[in-house]
Formats: structure tokens, sequence, C-alpha cells
């Protein structure tokens, strides 16, 4: 690799939980690119995200604990530093293309008080943007066919997206991205929007010529939300799998023709369990989706980093990794220090990357506010390898009790138990 500091691209999909990859054991879906990049790369068996969406989001893009920085279900604090600030800060060329949902998530008739309120994808400290769900909740439209995409401060026009999908648009903008910034090093965030629902055809899906969803941005007085489910099929999980595979391969392809795989650390991850409404499988296993849920299910996310000649081939990793993990680990990569004050919670593993001395984790912590339109209680909860502990006293034996069906409770510890309960509970106190 040349002196210029190594171009990144952080990919992740949404609800797609660890048991959907074949590299994974997964069997129910076709994952070429995935298991080439995991092959040639670096594989995490025990990489765990928060189990919804933007709650890992926020870990992600700042390193730090939801109790520091998250004042709401989709909503990011507008004072917050992303990664988007600082790699721009540090001569990286940035871009975000794909999901936000980190402003204004409510409706206006839901939770008043949380409207105009999040962070802004303007402010988000990006250089460039093409990005779904960037303001009002009511006016996000579809993230798939037909897309309401909003792009360096204008919102594409029908005649860009009728009959085009949200995907490829934005796959489009990042190739663009990088043949326009070959000679800067860059920094691209590609938070996917497959495989959320509404599950629908894709352009790869024998229906979707003929399908079509509601594309205008006035509803009749509904929420989006009220009508994603409005023809649902589980059956195009498939397809949205197998599409988005495709799609980070034609991200793989660019990097070849440019010559810049030995330059460009790639990497992909999961933001939280597959959808409940999908079950897939693991050689006879049936796996149900756990999105929303603290189980296994819901936090057990895909990993795999690629680097071509920069980093071992053929790894596989049981180390514990955190969504805040994240920040740190690419700051390691790209040589860039922290801001002044500024709080991580994260730990690199970028020496796992690169074969090096590494300190990988004891444990994980896990502070779950689902909020908003959810109205469910927060859970705080720490994890090692092999137990998990509920800040209410709730023990799980993580080797043969993922779905936790047997809470252990103090007055019921065996030895075992009761050592690493006194090891994981004071963490509480020191998490607040």
């Amino acid at each position: 690799m040349n002196n210029k500091k190594p171009n990144i691209i952080l990919i992740m999909s949404d609800d797609l939980g660890y048991e959907v990859i074949n590299a994974n054991g997964g069997t129910s879906y076709k994952t070429p690119i995935l298991n080439e990049l995991a092959k040639t790369g670096i594989r995490f068996e025990n990489a765990h995200a928060q189990p919804l969406c933007t709650p890992t989001r926020i870990q992600l893009m700042t390193g730090k604990y939801n109790f520091r920085n998250y004042i709401g279900f989709g909503l990011m604090d507008p004072n917050e530093k992303t990664f988007g600030h600082i790699m721009s800060d540090n001569g990286y060329k940035t871009l975000i293309s794909g999901k936000w949902q980190l402003y204004s998530y409510n409706p206006p008739d839901e939770m008043p008080e949380d409207r105009n309120k999040g962070q802004q994808i303007e402010d988000a400290g990006f250089d460039e943007f093409c990005v779904w769900h960037a303001h009002q909740t009511e006016e996000k439209g579809s993230r798939y066919k037909n897309p309401i995409i909003y792009q360096n401060g204008e919102y594409l026009t029908k005649e860009i997206t009728e009959g085009n999908y949200g995907e490829d648009i934005f796959c489009d903008y990042i190739l663009d991205f990088i043949e326009r910034n070959t000679d800067d090093p860059f920094f691209v965030y590609f938070p996917m929007t497959l495989t959320h629902r509404p599950l629908e055809p894709t352009p790869d899906s024998e229906e979707f010529a003929i399908f079509d969803p509601p594309s205008n941005r006035t509803l009749g007085g509904r929420t989006w939300d009220e009508l994603e489910g409005w023809d649902d099929d589980a059956k195009y999980y498939k397809d949205m799998v197998e599409y988005h595979d495709k799609t980070i391969g034609r991200i793989v392809e660019k990097l070849d023709q440019l010559n810049l795989r030995e330059d460009t650390l790639i990497i992909y991850l999961g933001d939280n369990g597959s959808p409940i409404e999908v079950s897939s499988f693991m050689g006879d296993k049936e796996i149900p989706g756990g999105k929303g849920k603290t189980i296994d299910t819901g936090t057990h996310v895909p990993l795999i980093c690629n680097w071509k000649n920069n980093i071992p081939e053929s790894v596989v990793s049981s180390d514990l990794v955190d969504s805040t993990d994240f920040l740190p680990t690419i700051f390691e990569a790209a040589g860039i220090e922290y801001p002044e004050n500024y709080i991580v919670d994260g730990r690199s593993f970028y020496p796992q990357l690169t074969g090096k001395n590494s300190s990988p984790r004891d444990w994980i912590f896990f502070h779950f506010d689902a909020g908003g339109r959810n109205k469910r209680p927060i859970q705080r909860f720490i994890r090692n390898h092999s137990w998990k502990l509920y800040e209410d006293g709730r023990m799980y034996n993580m080797i043969n009790d993922l779905d936790e069906e047997i809470p252990i409770l103090p007055e019921k510890d065996s030895e075992e138990s009761k050592s690493n309960r006194k090891v994981l509970e004071p963490l509480f106190g020191e998490l607040k």
C-alpha cells in the first residue's frame, strides 16, 4: 500500500441477523459476495449491536453508549460530532449514502414534543449525502421502488426516481463518488435500506415491473408507517437479501476496476437481528428473526472485514465486538486522534485485523432504549462469552440458553453464575 491514508468503506445492512449469511452457516439465501469477502478477510462470530436500528446507528457513528447522546427513538443529539465530522476534519472526503432517519421521527399527531428534534443530515459532517428519510417521517416515502431521496440539499425529481430502486441510486452515487476521489483518502458510510420492511420485490424479482408502491408524498392523512405493511410478503425477504449482496458486489467490483482494493478497508455489519416476520435456517435449525428482542437473535449480527493484502485471509475471530467499537477502529486505521474531550466507549478491533497484539473485550454493555412510539422501558444488560446479566438481576447461560428461557436469580446461582455475577454486576454502576 502507498503512503496515502487508507480508504474506508463502512457498509451496514438493515434488519439482517448473523444467521442470514452463508459464511456464518446460513442456508436459506445465497450471499456469494459476502462469502468471498469473508474467505479473503476476517469474519467475526461474536459481534453484537443494539436490537433496533437507530440505537445502533447512533452508537456506530459516535462510539458512545446510548445513554450519553440518545434523545429518543430516531433522534440523535444535534450537538453530537459523528465520524462524518471528524473524518472530514482530518482530510478525508466523506459520503453517506443510504438511510438517515435520525431527525424528527414522530408524525405530527404523535408525541409532538419530539417534532423537529434530532440531527439533520445537513449537519452530520459529511461532504456529500444521498439519503432516504432525511426530514419528517410522514414525508419519507418509499425507500425501494420509486424512492424519495434527498441528495446534497435537494430532493431527486420524479423523472429520476420513477421506476428505479432506492438501493441502486445509493450505490450509483457511491460508485461515482469513488471515481471522483481516487487521489484522496475517502470514507464512505453506506447504511443500506435493505433488508428492512416493507418486504417487496427487488429489480431481480419477477414481479418488480408490475409492482406499484404508493410513491407520492401525500398519503391521505395516514403515516407511511401505517402503509408499510400494505403488501408485505415474507417471501420477498430472500430476494432482498440476495439483492443486497449483489449491491455490495458492485462496490467491490468498482474498487477492483480502479485498482483500489489494496488501498481500501471494507467493513460490513448488520444493525440488528432479522425481521420477526421471517425465519431463516442454519442447516436443519430454524432461526426466527429477533429484531427488537434483547435475546441473542436480536443483537447477534454479521461482521466481515476485508483489506486485500493488508489483513490476513480466512480468519475467524470469536472476540466480542460491540457497535461502539467501529468508530475507534476506523480512527485507528486512519491514524486519527480523537477531538479534545471526546468521550469514546468503544474499543478498537483494528489490532485483530492486522494480526498485532490485541486486547479484546471481556464483556459488552447494552443500554437499550426502544423509545418513542414503542413505549418500552429501558433495558440494561451486560454479557460476556458465557453469561448475560440484566440490571434487574436476571442472569442467563449464553452457552445453552440463547433464547433466555431459564432465568437465574441470585438465590439460584451456581458457583459459575455467582462468580460471573460478581464480575458483571458492579459495572452497571459505572455505566451511567
